[in-house]
């Protein structure tokens, strides 16, 4: 009896002292157990974006590519294969007037001045303007006869006025497209007509976009424009959305065989912008659906804030070392960030300001930065700039001053104390 209880202790004491031995192993095979049927809550809300990104709610595209983008923060609120490559048609003219503008803003190129229109230019295929050989014409109206008409015939002439040869200003073109981050993007031509290694992709169309309307906002005066005559030729926009009353003021439409049809369209609406890009449409009509679609969604779902204000204040932030002893740093620029409808009252502005600074410190210096939070995710960040240059100080800093000043007054003390010991001790008799 005695021995058949040791054993059944011993049965027992055994796991015991494995399981306080060996803990890990069987703790964590039932860790990952529990990891692999419950996902984390990152990883819920991580792949509910990522389908929202490509259905935002239901919403369908019917296009071989599609892109939405809020123009002021930069935010994709929609994407459907947004890099996938297609010959770009008429979108390239986009680019085209992007460096006439930019000409004409350094002063290179202006409205007025008058362009003779080579053969090559007057014998080009496709859309039209219909300018005539030999023929000279106001930049301005090359520029209408792109915006508005498409013109193939403007773009060449265009191209060779301003550089001397369709092939240097393409080359131009492409150095434009890749300063401003179109990564995915080929231009063979000034005007789009099919070539051969020529293509671009709805994210880099709508990174144009947005960066001509910031540096060209005038441009849209001419993108605007529903009807332009020439030679006696009246021709109409195609980008048909400009004929409703939906905010649309540019920007340009495309086609192609072999793509499809494109629009490229903005609209603007209670201080917000939204750029729709929509690339191989089956149907002309189709294009001006979809795009409508797209500005439409973002406008009734989505608020733009502007979050944090250029030149906002910061801080103050303490100076080592300089003679300002702190500095209160601003905004470099508007911190504009896009959230759900309802929900403009969640953001958050969390400024990341380092303890001490040590000068010297130059007008402009990035010192820390600013983040723009919705729901505890970041959604841009603004550099907090210097306003103001900070010279080096060439004297200690005040610490150090007052150390030594007490250093040198307890050593004046203590000298004239022993001075006055010296005067009132008795002098000893001889």
């Amino acid at each position: 009896m005695i021995r058949s209880f040791k054993n059944l202790r011993m049965i027992i004491l055994i796991p015991i002292v494995f399981l306080m031995v060996f803990p890990n192993p069987v703790l964590s095979k039932s860790g990952k157990t529990l990891k692999k049927s419950k996902p984390s809550t990152t990883q819920q809300t991580q792949a509910t974006q990522g389908t929202q990104k490509t259905t935002a709610g239901g919403l369908q595209c019917d296009a071989q590519s599609g892109i939405l983008m809020d123009a002021l923060s930069g935010q994709v609120l929609f994407e459907k294969n947004p890099d996938l490559k297609i010959p770009p048609a008429s979108f390239g003219k986009v680019l085209t007037l992007y460096l006439a503008f930019d000409a004409i803003r350094a002063g290179q190129l202006k409205m007025d001045d008058m362009v003779t229109v080579s053969e090559r230019a007057w014998r080009t295929q496709g859309s039209k303007m219909f300018i005539k050989v030999g023929e000279r014409v106001k930049v301005e109206e090359l520029i209408k006869g792109i915006a508005i008409s498409s013109g193939n015939d403007a773009c060449i002439a265009l191209a060779e006025h301003m550089t001397g040869s369709e092939d240097t200003f393409v080359s131009k073109m492409n150095e434009k497209a890749n300063l401003i981050g179109m990564k995915n993007s080929q231009f063979s031509n000034s005007h789009g007509m099919p070539a051969e290694g020529q293509y671009t992709t709805a994210t880099d169309m709508v990174i144009l976009a947005r960066r001509y309307i910031q540096d060209h906002p005038e441009a849209l005066a001419f993108h605007s424009t529903t009807e332009y005559e020439y030679n006696k030729i009246r021709q109409h926009n195609r980008n048909t959305l400009l004929q409703k009353d939906i905010g649309v003021d540019g920007l340009k439409t495309g086609h192609v065989e072999e793509a499809g049809f494109h629009l490229l369209a903005t609209a603007k609406r209670d201080g917000q912008r939204m750029i729709a890009v929509v690339m191989g449409c089956d149907r002309m009509s189709k294009r001006a659906q979809e795009a409508q679609a797209l500005l439409e969604y973002g406008f009734k779902n989505f608020s733009t804030v502007e979050a944090v204000k250029k030149g906002a204040s910061f801080g103050p932030v303490k100076v080592k070392r300089g003679k300002e002893s702190k500095i209160a740093v601003v905004a470099s620029e508007e911190g504009w960030v896009t959230v759900p409808k309802g929900k403009e009252n969640q953001i958050s502005i969390t400024p990341e300001l380092p303890n001490v600074v040590t000068a010297p410190i130059q007008k402009n210096q990035i010192i820390a930065k600013a983040l723009i939070q919705n729901e505890g995710k970041v959604l841009r960040e603004v550099n907090l700039i210097s306003p103001v240059e900070i010279q080096k100080s060439f004297l200690p800093p005040w610490p150090v001053t007052v150390a030594v000043g007490f250093g040198v007054l307890l050593v004046l003390l203590i000298g004239f104390w022993r001075v006055r010991i010296r005067k009132t001790r008795p002098r000893p008799l001889r």
